[in-house]
């Protein structure tokens, strides 16, 4: 008779550890997968900012072109007028023969 009570005792010491640990389980797989929605919220909103600020460059891209100065043409010509001036020094600085 003490065989079965201490037979019915361990089942009933498994069942309550097996429960235990099927609780703990749950727990954590519940705080995981609120971890992991939280986490897929954070990465849709990043992005969607990330979208905004691609259009943002775009449109400051757009503005900044429409409101440049046409000023290239003169640039160039002093640029040439450099280059000019340094081919000079050059060809000065060589021994003439």
């Amino acid at each position: 008779m003490v065989d079965l009570m201490n037979a019915g005792m361990l089942n009933l010491a498994s069942l309550a550890v097996s429960l235990l640990v099927l609780v703990v389980g749950l727990v954590l797989w519940f705080f995981v997968n609120r971890a992991s929605s939280r986490t897929n919220e954070q990465i849709e909103l990043l992005e969607a900012l990330l979208d905004q600020q691609k259009r943002q460059n775009a449109l400051l891209r757009r503005l900044c072109e429409a409101n440049e100065p046409d000023k290239e043409e003169p640039v160039k010509a002093v640029e040439q007028d450099k280059a000019q001036d340094e081919d000079d020094d050059f060809i000065r600085l060589v021994a003439e023969r």
